[in-house]
């Protein structure tokens, strides 16, 4: 079974939404970030990427860089441009790119999951990049980004979310920079809570479509916690880090693509030889 939790979230006033809003941490480098906030003081990203906010010699894991993340975090707040709601609750968010649109639950899920494989990975971390996370989440005490899970579809759930998108409006309506709409819906009804979660309950898996070191420093962090507090409950927020979940028909993944610098040793018809032991393999002319 698969445990998903209502939240109280922190986000953005109305008006300041689509200013507010931005992209992964991790999709783009410090001088392209620098570039995007340049005009923009209440940027998302000067508290994912807070080396913008510093001089650009600044190696991007020094503890300033941390503590200035927490700053930009905590003046969004003071200043009126993040609220927090009062009650716990799901959020439902739809995104819509050209022709697709895809529509998941934003929920907070259980480290023990992570830790008992009920979500699945299928990837390595990097030390280097975990340890990064894992800071950040601790120093801001608050995970800044969602973990992007999936599940194979579930009519059940489905027919709950589509019925609530039909009977109510949403909290956010907007289009961004990259023309991406991005919807979301705050769910605070008790009844409707605690159906998508008994639902989830009955979902043998999740699995990692994106955020491994995302997920990975979660969990870390609350390992740490739980040391610190040896008589803690389970269900203390430390227990679960934030997550946006698609159902599988219809969640897209976009190409990450690498280029190979070092073949080890081998020419590359044998790496590609060794490649297609497990992947099949495509030639691509750039059209």
């Amino acid at each position: 079974m698969a445990i998903i939790r209502a939240f109280k979230g922190i986000r953005p006033i109305k008006d300041k939404v689509a200013e507010i809003a931005s992209p992964p941490y991790d999709v783009m480098n410090s001088k392209e970030a620098r570039v995007f906030v340049e005009n923009n003081p209440i940027s998302f990203l000067h508290v994912v990427k807070p080396e913008v906010d510093l001089p650009e010699d600044i190696n991007i894991y020094d503890d300033q860089v941390y503590q200035k993340g927490r700053e930009n975090f905590d003046k969004l707040i003071n200043d009126g441009n993040l609220i927090q709601d009062r009650i716990k609750a799901l959020y439902i968010y739809k995104q819509i790119m050209g022709s697709h649109q895809q529509i998941g639950i934003v929920a907070c899920t259980s480290v023990d999951d992570y830790k008992n494989d009920i979500i699945k990975k299928h990837e390595h971390t990097r030390e280097v990049k975990e340890n990064d996370r894992a800071k950040h989440v601790e120093v801001l005490d608050a995970n800044a980004g969602p973990v992007f899970l999936t599940y194979k579809s579930n009519h059940q759930i489905k027919k709950v979310i589509d019925y609530y998108i039909e009977a109510h409006k949403p909290e956010y309506d907007f289009t961004d920079e990259l023309n991406v709409k991005h919807i979301l819906y705050v769910v605070k009804e008790e009844y409707v809570i605690s159906e998508l979660v008994d639902l989830f309950a009955r979902i043998d898996y999740l699995y990692v479509a994106d955020g491994h070191h995302r997920s990975a420093a979660g969990t870390r962090v609350a390992m740490k916690k739980r040391e610190e507090n040896p008589n803690f409950t389970g269900k203390e927020e430390f227990n679960y880090f934030l997550s946006v979940i698609f159902p599988d028909d219809e969640m897209l993944i976009m190409d990450y693509n690498r280029a190979v610098k070092d073949l080890n040793g081998m020419n590359k018809d044998e790496l590609i030889s060794k490649i297609e032991e497990n992947f099949d393999i495509k030639e691509w002319n750039g059209k």
